[in-house]
């Protein structure tokens, strides 16, 4: 519990003590886009919330460093290789003059610093073929780096409304965790803990009320580590079968898959242009039914955060059938198969409007989160 609670504790000061600077220094930390097809917040929000998180994680290693002489190399490396991930998203955060090809490219150049110096390496599949081409030193790298920075990216697309990617993130961590455990790893448990802990300290500034963002750096370095638990955890034990990480993460990656799909195919458009018909994006917009249309920002943070749990729910799906059939790879391909069916009729369904009544929200009664001021006008600071 040491890990999860130094890291939740001081990713949570570090992100308060953000917010707060946002209020002096806005101009620079916060994002002004309100207007964009991805964008459902109404007033500008800080977005360097990695930060926080990669100091948590620090103060954990640094604890362990300090207090146990042990442990802490596992916590340092995965800092260290997830750097180029972390600081060009967040050279992005400021900026905003990052294109996604390089951003891409840096979390491949962390993959691939895992791959070698934590031994962090897919080597099997238990798929034919592809189980020949992973044998391979080229073969592993390359779907090494792949994995990771496809991950990575689909964080990042998810991350679209308060408490979403942080959640789904810490509840893959503490699967990764509970799995961890059972095959006797309690190094790889811990460190896993302590993202979740990171996570949280994030999550309570985040949700509800949306008074800080992940941000580029943050979704990048938060998918990067979670992806690289996972490879570690298969890579070190036979036992756990290579889908379940692959089962693990099938919401965010689907997500990612089914996107591209819809925009090369359906829509004959570039797959890396953004659009505002992510299955999160149609919650929102047609299942938080009430005070659509409104600017005000406490009813735009309430429909925001609103949305986030039909995906934790979603993202749950997935894990626990993970949990349960951990070392059987032939359970994780049926619910593999079952998860990408259930996600493509709940999508067309809403695309549709024949979403179940049940589902819609038509009012905002029981969440309150604070006064409503009206919505600031796009670009302006605070």
């Amino acid at each position: 519990m040491t890990f999860l609670l130094v890291s939740f504790f001081v990713a949570a000061i570090v992100s308060g003590l953000t917010v707060s600077l946002s209020h002096r220094f806005g101009e620079m930390m916060s994002d002004h886009d309100l207007a964009g097809p991805q964008k459902f917040h109404g007033q500008a929000v800080p977005r360097i919330g990695g930060i926080g998180i990669v100091i948590g994680l620090l103060a954990c290693t640094l604890v362990e460093w300090v207090v146990k002489g042990q442990n802490h190399l596992p916590g340092m490396l995965l800092l260290l290789c997830g750097l180029p991930a972390f600081a060009t998203g967040l050279f992005e955060d400021f900026t905003k003059n990052v294109s996604p090809a390089k951003r891409l490219l840096a979390t491949a150049m962390s993959g691939a610093l895992a791959f070698w110096l934590l031994e962090a390496q897919i080597t099997r599949a238990d798929v034919p073929g592809l189980d020949w081409v992973l044998g391979t030193s080229i073969g592993a790298l390359a779907m090494t780096v792949l994995v990771v920075a496809g991950v990575a990216n689909s964080i990042n697309i998810i991350d679209g409304f308060n408490g979403l990617s942080s959640m789904c993130v810490s509840l893959m961590l503490l699967t990764f965790a509970y799995v961890a455990f059972q095959v006797g790893d309690a190094e790889l448990a811990l460190w896993a803990l302590a993202g979740v802990g990171a996570a949280l300290g994030f999550f309570v500034w985040n949700f509800p009320r949306g008074q800080i963002f992940l941000g580029d750096g943050g979704a990048y370095f938060l998918g990067f580590y979670m992806v690289e638990i996972g490879i570690l955890l298969i890579a070190r034990h036979p036992q756990v079968s290579p889908l379940f990480g692959l089962l693990v993460c099938i919401y965010p990656v689907f997500e990612t898959l089914f996107s591209i799909y819809r925009r090369q195919f359906l829509r004959a458009t570039h797959p890396g242009l953004p659009d505002g018909i992510h299955l999160h994006s149609l919650i929102y917009r047609r299942l938080m039914r009430w005070s659509s249309g409104s600017q005000r920002v406490l009813a735009m943070t309430q429909r925001n955060s609103l949305t986030s749990p039909y995906l934790w729910i979603l993202c749950k799906l997935s894990l626990f059938p993970a949990l349960l059939f951990w070392d059987s790879t032939p359970m994780m391909a049926v619910f593999l198969a079952l998860f990408a069916g259930l996600y493509v009729t709940i999508y067309w369904r809403i695309v549709r409007f024949k979403t179940p009544k049940w589902m819609i929200v038509r009012s905002g009664r029981g969440v309150s989160l604070g006064e409503p001021v009206l919505a600031p006008s796009p670009g302006k600071p605070e």
